[in-house]
């Protein structure tokens, strides 16, 4: 079975691992509501730059494409296979929700979209904000 796409990455990533991403986030927090509004909205400007696990997997992707293209062309045609792999863990990560740089990734603290919304959510609640209000501006 397909998992949901909110579900994909945190069911591919190690328990302790979405353990201590969940622990940072509630330090994150935690730390914002202890020193006030000020902080709450400087950490609610972070979070809106904070690049989520996709974005990552799909820059470094992309990146790793441009390369190999660059190298089949100029130094050797072999290098034009590597794409094709990349496309392929690509296509699992899409269905699965795993590819072989996302361990890695998760492991340095790179959150998902749903993670990263989490703390937004409850910073805006702890200043009295919802997400309609936030819609509607």
């Amino acid at each position: 079975m397909i998992p949901s796409t909110i579900d994909r990455v945190p069911q591919q990533t190690a328990a302790h691992v979405n353990e201590q991403i969940r622990r940072q986030t509630d330090a994150n927090i935690a730390r914002a509501l202890t020193t006030g509004p000020t902080a709450i909205r400087q950490r609610l400007a972070e979070l809106e730059r904070e690049w989520d696990i996709e974005r990552l997997l799909e820059t470094n992707a992309s990146s790793a494409i441009l390369a190999s293209c660059a190298l089949g062309a100029f130094v050797d045609k072999r290098f034009f296979a590597i794409p094709a792999v990349i496309a392929a863990f690509l296509l699992q990560h899409a269905i699965q929700g795993w590819c072989p740089p996302l361990p890695v990734m998760r492991r340095l603290g790179v959150r998902t979209s749903e993670e990263i919304n989490r703390e937004r959510e409850a910073l805006k609640r702890a200043l009295g904000e919802d997400s309609a209000t936030r819609r509607a501006s």
